[in-house]
């Protein structure tokens, strides 16, 4: 029998992975350069058709071996990709990861820990904690429980659970909520206009009534629409808040938002996946005041952030919310083996096997620090400002407002919905440009979300040169 192909982990590892890297690193290389911009050009089909002329048969009977098959995929993938490292690839909350955050990431990958029981994931499972309890006391200060506990006995101060993004830490922070008010009656769900699809999603999943969407007219939830909304409204009620929307980067009046719900009894969620960045800078942190107010927070370091998907969290304010997760599998989490001071890892997650994501966002902190990853969000927010300044000052284009966060909307002056999006749509087929869509006031605008701190004005000058030359007069 010929010997099995070579392992990642142990002594040997990092000898069999060093000549892979780098074939991974010049096919990365080569197919960036064989694409030339922000994404492939020619759309869909002609994407599809090079990707399988590259990748040839998916399951041949003899393989052609590791540097042929990681040269061929990795090329064919970069090639194929949108990339947003590039400036002009500016459309989602889908940042370009740090250098340093993916070569931990590798590490993750090489090492291979399950975060389901503490023998598969020593070092890891305490990195998390240490990581999510500095995370937890970013949102909350030093609020603490007195006398409450988690089952390992840590004290009652907040905590952070990792997820997968801000949709897993959303509906996980609605599942919460339900279980903490399980013996009054249905959750009662109520929501901005504004609010992430995932909410309602979330209710949907729980099985929970429809949820009460209250108006949000200038892209924020409206506080006297939600008071009336909250006044005799029966049962348990969960208000979601938002800071930093998809579409437009907005900040809900969050303490306003906070005092409503306080005087109806009503518990808070903020989904702050965009905009809890902030935290770490201390010229815009303001702008979050009110967010230790909510019982859950969502946070989302794949954006604001700079790490490799995926680096969700939720912080909790009340460890006790977390009860609920409280699970039971012999061969992972044994009473016993509990009881003699092995971590128990089962109410962490609603996942099973997931990786230790917090090897990356742990890195980058260290790296970093709170000034230097303040530094890079307050250096896309400043960018957000400027390119706004040039919009606004621009004869043939229009702005929508003043950027809150990063994300900057607008669209060519006495444009029509339908001339918008065929104007996204040419460059993105093209190969030029990936700017996003928002419907904001009735109309159809153009979205660049800006995450590289990279760019230059020249880029963004770029940007709008192709949006005019592709705007029909």
């Amino acid at each position: 029998m010929s010997n099995p192909p070579p392992l990642a982990g142990g002594p040997q590892g990092p000898q069999a992975l060093r000549p892979l890297l780098d074939t991974v690193l010049d096919a990365l290389h080569d197919g960036a350069t064989a694409r030339g911009g922000p994404l492939p050009a020619g759309g869909p089909h002609t994407v599809t058709t090079r990707l399988r002329e590259l990748a040839g048969d998916p399951l041949p009977h003899h393989g052609s071996g590791p540097d042929t098959a990681l040269r061929t995929l990795v090329q064919a993938l970069a090639e194929g990709a949108a990339d947003p490292a590039d400036p002009l690839c500016a459309a989602h909350l889908h940042c370009p990861p740090l250098a340093l955050a993916t070569a931990a990431d590798l590490a993750v990958s090489a090492l291979n820990p399950s975060m389901d029981s503490w023998d598969q994931a020593p070092a890891a499972s305490a990195l998390e904690t240490l990581v999510t309890d500095a995370l937890a006391h970013e949102v909350y200060g030093d609020t603490d429980h007195p006398g409450r506990s988690d089952r390992t006995g840590r004290p009652g101060h907040p905590q952070a659970l990792v997820t997968t993004g801000g949709t897993e830490a959303n509906q996980l922070a609605v599942l919460l909520a339900r279980e903490s008010h399980a013996s009054q009656g249905p959750l009662q769900l109520i929501t901005g206009a504004n609010a992430h699809h995932s909410l309602p999603r979330a209710a949907w999943l729980l099985g929970l009534p429809d949820p009460v969407t209250v108006p949000a007219p200038s892209g924020t939830l409206d506080p006297a629409a939600l008071d009336e909304a909250l006044t005799d409204l029966p049962g348990p009620k969960l208000v979601t808040a938002t800071a930093g929307t998809t579409d437009a980067g907005l900040i809900d009046p969050l303490t306003e938002i906070a005092d409503i719900c306080e005087h109806h009894g009503a518990r808070l969620h903020i989904d702050a996946a965009y905009g809890a960045g902030l935290l770490f800078s201390p010229t815009r942190r303001a702008q979050l005041t009110g967010l230790d107010r909510a019982a859950t927070v969502t946070l989302d370091l794949h954006k604001l952030g700079w790490q490799p998907v995926a680096a969700g969290l939720l912080a909790v304010r009340d460890p006790a919310d977390l009860t609920p997760l409280t699970h039971h599998a012999d061969y992972l989490n044994a009473d016993d083996d509990t009881e003699a001071g092995l971590p128990d890892l089962l109410d962490r997650s609603l996942r099973t096997t997931r990786r230790p994501d917090i090897l990356k966002i742990a890195v980058t902190l260290k790296a970093l620090g709170r000034t230097g990853l303040g530094a890079l969000v307050d250096q896309v927010c400043d960018q957000a400002q400027e390119f706004a300044a040039t919009l606004r000052a621009h004869p043939d284009l229009e702005l929508y407002d003043t950027p809150t966060l990063s994300t900057v909307l607008f669209r060519p002056h006495g444009a029509s919905d339908e001339c918008t999006a065929h104007i996204r749509r040419t460059l993105l087929t093209q190969g030029r440009a990936v700017l996003g869509r928002a419907r904001m006031d009735g109309r159809l605008w153009l979205k660049a979300t800006l995450l590289n701190p990279h760019t230059q004005p020249g880029d963004l000058a770029q940007l709008l040169k192709l949006v005019e030359g592709n705007t029909p007069r």
